[in-house]
């Protein structure tokens, strides 16, 4: 639900929170003056203000001001708030016509203006007649066309320059406007008239490469529909999503896509979950499955009872901490911020004094060391350096998002790909944490009977145990015999009457008090033996020493007379576990750290067949915060990956914590700095792959961007950077260059990293 104005409770005073849309701040530089506005206006308690959504979320006193104050405090800055104040559904500020804009118009014309100037200045000189002279000036034909230019294209420019002066803000649009300003009114038409229009189509070129960053942020917003079908009294109301209430049952039909988070009541489908889990493929859902807003029904009529309000989805969460990533400063942009804060002035001072002092010191030309000066004032703005990191940000945190991953800022992103270890939690994690029965191994029976007379024993159990083998003769379509005389042995297994006499299950120590040598060794007391017969006791002390080596829980069953087999029960692997921990490998990640609190045999099992570095058994809690940090003294940076619900004080310890299956589970969204939202250790490969190539994203536009406009800046002195390639390449090229580098995030695929 989109909520454009907050409002305290009845009786409580408090700020106001207005969320407006202002497209047209795109840049740190343009928020910078629009934050100076707000901060000077009185009644406004805190601003929060996104470039990459082109938002403003602004707190404000109602006792001291209103909302139109607001508004106003942001149209001082030099910005329009679009579509009456109100930020587009989801928090996105509506896309930008951004070529046929009231802007974009006026650069076409001074364009042309620009073109026919040129044209008469140096090619079709015969034209250039003179006109008249006002003031100082002395125009032709060639100067009034290019006048014209400047008049058309650099109004808005100067306009801009005017709110940044008016708010101290020492950005491009001031320096552009001061550049352009001087130019003309000394009559260097050529010089004003290019950089008014070169200038223009670099901001429109910005425009829309912002545009096209906050278009894969609108993916997502598109994935929650806008209307729902709910059924009331045996009729069908199509209703605004947002008045679905808790409890409404809303029906689905084949093709639609989902629009609330719910259970389904009546009705089977495939469901195509990958718009939140990244699962590609679809997951079938029966009465009693949950289901999430955005997934689609391909087939199958559904009826969903409703958990949770349209503002409350699991998408909605994910949408909303995509948002909220942006506003997480990185390391880098700390660093970008604090060397813009040196650069700029400094360039400026250069200006100057690249202007002035060789024709005073020296007897230089005036004019070309004007020209010069006004050359250096353009390089003087960091804007693609400054937008280097924030649109690397975007594409990679809105990238993850839509394969699943949810990263709750630009500094886990940052963090992700530079960890130098991995910790896993076992159970839940690398595991499913579901137990199943992988052995069954009769003793002279058949599978059958060993399974049947199990089942029977296990029927009355509440253990988890008894469960997996409950299921295992379901599937085999096993119908166990009646059971009698049950009763639970604590710690040990259970016993009862089956088929007429007493048998029992459970663990090997039960049947060794017994009688029976499950040790291979036979007691000799009194000439005799202690141990009970076993029609084949080498098979039965191999299987149980073969079970328990690979780390699986025995079952035993039988009478107190003989043993009709053992079952093996093991908490599975998951699909893709394994691939997930080579791939880590082949990324070249070491350490990979196994930590559980299982017992030392399942970890070791565990841990050869997955192929983890290490592994660490019995851990308690505490210990495993232990082990993360003696992993981050030894290491370096650590990744801890568990269910988001458990270990969490290790998952808090560690540099950065990595939540699994947290579709639909608020603790681990809200508690993990990175959430799998499926449950699909795979995706940890791509993770790091991501977030690896997000950090030489972010790296190659800081580096490349400050390179360009140095070496551009050397070049001027020297003469050899005009002011049209100072525009063109040192601003309009860069932030261009930077977006597009960017974007190449998205081209970054899961889809490598499964299992082959």
């Amino acid at each position: 639900m989109n909520v454009n104005e907050t409002t305290p409770e009845r009786g409580e005073e408090g700020p106001r929170t207005v969320r407006l849309s202002v497209p047209e701040m795109d840049c740190p530089s343009c928020a910078g003056k629009v934050e100076n506005a707000l901060a000077r206006t009185e009644g406004v308690v805190d601003a929060d203000l996104s470039p990459t959504t082109g938002t403003a979320a602004v707190s404000y006193d109602p006792d001291r001001a209103t909302r139109a104050d607001v508004v106003a405090a942001v149209e001082r800055a030099g910005y329009e708030v679009a579509d009456g104040g109100e930020e587009d559904d989801g928090g996105m500020a509506p896309p930008s016509a951004v070529w046929s804009s009231p802007r974009a118009i006026k650069t076409w014309i001074g364009a042309a203006f620009l073109v026919a100037g040129l044209a008469v200045e140096f090619v079709l000189t015969g034209w250039n007649a003179p006109l008249f002279t006002v003031g100082w000036l002395e125009l032709d034909v060639a100067g009034a066309l290019l006048a014209a230019a400047v008049l058309a294209s650099g109004l808005p420019v100067v306009r801009d320059g005017y709110y940044s002066a008016l708010n101290r803000s020492l950005d491009i649009d001031l320096l552009m406007a001061t550049a352009i300003v001087a130019a003309s009114a000394i009559g260097y038409f050529v010089e004003a008239a290019t950089l008014a229009v070169l200038f223009s189509i670099a901001e429109l070129l910005e425009e829309y490469a912002m545009d096209r960053t906050r278009d894969s942020l609108r993916e997502l917003l598109e994935l929650a529909p806008e209307e729902a079908t709910v059924l009331q009294d045996g009729t069908e109301r199509t209703v605004p999503v947002e008045a679905v209430d808790i409890g409404d049952l809303v029906a689905v039909r084949p093709g639609e896509r989902i629009p609330v988070d719910g259970v389904v009541r009546e009705g089977e489908s495939a469901v195509d979950q990958s718009p939140i889990t990244g699962e590609s493929v679809p997951a079938d859902k029966a009465p009693g499955d949950e289901v999430y807003a955005g997934t689609i029904a391909e087939a199958g009529y559904l009826e969903i009872e409703t958990t949770a309000e349209s503002d409350g989805t699991t998408l909605s969460r994910i949408i909303t901490l995509v948002q909220e990533a942006q506003s997480k400063r990185t390391e880098s942009e700390r660093f970008v911020d604090r060397f813009a804060g040196y650069y700029t002035p400094v360039i400026v001072a250069l200006a100057v004094l690249t202007a002035l002092v060789p024709p005073l010191v020296a007897g230089a030309a005036w004019g070309t060391w004007f020209v010069r000066g006004l050359t250096l004032l353009v390089i003087a703005c960091p804007c693609a350096f400054v937008i280097s990191t924030p649109v690397s940000v975007a594409s990679g945190v809105t990238a993850a998002a839509r394969n699943g991953v949810l990263i709750k800022g630009g500094n886990h992103l940052e963090s992700m790909g530079a960890v130098d270890a991995v910790a896993f939690d076992k159970t839940g994690t690398l595991t499913t944490g579901d137990l199943a029965v992988t052995d069954v191994v009769p003793f002279g029976g058949s599978e059958r009977e060993l399974l049947g007379h199990a089942a029977a024993l296990e029927s009355r159990s509440e253990h988890p145990i008894a469960g997996a083998i409950l299921d295992r003769a379901d599937d085999e379509g096993i119908s166990p015999p009646a059971v009698s005389g049950f009763e639970s042995l604590t710690g040990k297994g259970v016993r009862g009457e089956v088929d007429g006499a007493e048998h029992y299950a459970g663990k090997p120590a039960l049947f060794e008090e017994l009688g029976f040598d499950l040790s291979g060794r036979a007691t000799e007391t009194d000439g005799g033996t202690s141990a009970r017969p076993m029609a084949d006791p080498g098979r039965a002390v191999e299987t149980v020493a073969t079970l328990e080596r690979d780390g699986k829980t025995v079952v035993l069953v039988g009478t107190d007379e003989r043993l009709l087999g053992a079952i093996g029960v093991a908490d599975e692997v998951r699909p893709g576990a394994k691939r997930a921990i080579e791939a880590l490998h082949e990324l070249g990640i070491a350490p990979l750290v196994m930590l559980t609190g299982d017992n030392e045999g399942t970890a070791r099992a565990v841990a050869r067949e997955l192929g983890v570095d290490e592994y660490r058994a019995d851990l308690l809690p505490d210990e495993k915060v232990e082990a993360v940090e003696d992993l981050e003294a030894e290491h370096g940076s650590v990744a801890m990956v568990g269910d988001g619900i458990n270990d969490a004080p290790a998952l808090a310890t560690a540099t950065v914590s990595v939540a699994m299956g947290a579709a639909g589970t608020d603790t681990a969204i809200e508690t993990a700095d990175i959430a799998l939202m499926g449950d699909d250790v795979s995706r940890l490969p791509y993770l790091y792959a991501l977030s690896n190539e997000a950090n030489d994203v972010i790296r190659q536009n800081i580096w490349s961007s400050l390179g360009v406009k140095l070496l551009l800046a050397v070049g001027v002195p020297l003469g050899y950077v005009s002011v049209a390639l100072a525009v063109v390449v040192g601003d309009m090229g860069m932030s261009l260059a930077v977006t597009g580098n960017a974007m190449r995030l998205s081209r970054v695929s899961p889809e490598r990293y499964l299992e082959r």
